[in-house]
């Protein structure tokens, strides 16, 4: 899957963007908000909460900031109230689409993202349609910042890790959704700081994209996504050449 590595690596500087004109922080506000709504303000209680404070200091965001969306969150403040909603669709080529998103207004939500999946050549489907393609797990990202394969490796598997996929500038450590705190730490105490770390979903199978039409559609399909204020997180089983990847990204 090393189109997915590049797509990954272009995502995370398109975040960096992101934080600069102010949409991560309101990704990660909302993220907050839901977090302390549903588990509770203490992060030392809450896994989701403590993640999405994680993030939000990884971001820069203002310690006042994160306080206050906790506030909202438990309603000690008054603020517009999110649900979380989950969405399905196909994109082109029939890569499976999974959308995890954060919404004051569902229907409002479900109209936007057809129009797009529209416009990009796929359709949204019905609840079920491609979720069974995708399972929980903990991703935790390594840059090489000179170790070597074998560092991580050996670092991360005798954490608890259940694999480790090794990429030109970086390594991609999987593990089971409740050994990932262990493995985190673990890799850790070695020496080793992830760029990321969380819980993710990950495809059993993909959809490999050999025609560069097609994968310049999905490519915009997931950008144009992510870019939707709702969406917090898009997952996707494409899988397109790395030669293709770098052509359409200007690599």
């Amino acid at each position: 899957m090393a189109g997915h590595s590049h797509w990954a690596q272009i995502k995370r500087k398109k975040a960096a963007q992101d934080a600069k004109r102010g949409r991560l922080f309101t990704k990660i506000t909302r993220e907050i908000m839901v977090a302390a709504r549903l588990g509770g303000g203490d992060p030392d209680s809450n896994p989701r909460l403590r993640a999405a404070i994680a993030a939000a200091k990884a971001a820069n965001m203002p310690k006042e900031n994160i306080e206050r969306a906790i506030r909202k969150g438990l309603g000690l403040e008054e603020g517009t109230r999110y649900e979380e909603a989950t969405f399905e669709g196909y994109g082109p080529g029939g890569v499976a689409v999974f959308i995890e998103s954060v919404t004051d207004n569902r229907r409002r939500t479900v109209s936007e993202l057809r129009h797009i999946f529209s416009k990009c050549g796929g359709n949204l489907a019905e609840p079920g349609a491609v979720s069974w393609i995708f399972e929980k797990k903990g991703l935790i990202v390594i840059p090489r910042n000179g170790l070597s394969e074998d560092q991580v490796l050996e670092a991360a598997l005798e954490a608890g890790a259940e694999d480790v996929r090794v990429y030109e500038g970086e390594f991609e450590i999987i593990t089971a959704p409740e050994d990932f705190e262990e493995v985190k730490a673990g890799v850790e105490k070695a020496g080793m700081k992830p760029s990321s770390a969380r819980i993710t979903l990950v495809p059993k199978s993909t959809v490999r994209i050999e025609d560069e039409k097609t994968a310049q559609q999905m490519l915009r399909l997931m950008e144009m996504l992510e870019d939707h204020d709702d969406v917090q997180r898009v997952y996707a089983n494409f899988d397109i050449p790395e030669a293709i990847m770098e052509k359409l990204s200007g690599s």
